[in-house]
């Protein structure tokens, strides 16, 4: 289950990818369509979040930045 972790309110464009960037400010960029290239990406909001280890953060429908606890399966690699 995902937890809010800030309330922002983002209002989305379509065409244009949102994430959570290195500095934890919320970014945009616009995306790729078949030969057309993708934009440069610019910053919406600042916020500066410390990111948790294990923990995913996203953006979630309400625009509002929310984490959840990584889930890791899968096989071990073999040595």
């Amino acid at each position: 289950m995902a937890e809010k972790v800030l309330k922002l309110g983002i209002k989305r464009k379509p065409g244009y990818l949102y994430y959570i960037d290195k500095q934890g400010d919320v970014s945009c960029a616009k995306m790729a369509r078949g030969k057309k290239k993708g934009g440069s990406p610019q910053k919406v909001a600042k916020c500066g979040i410390k990111k948790k280890q294990g923990y995913l953060y996203f953006i979630d429908k309400q625009g509002d930045i929310s984490c959840a606890k990584m889930k890791r399966g899968g096989k071990k690699k073999k040595k």
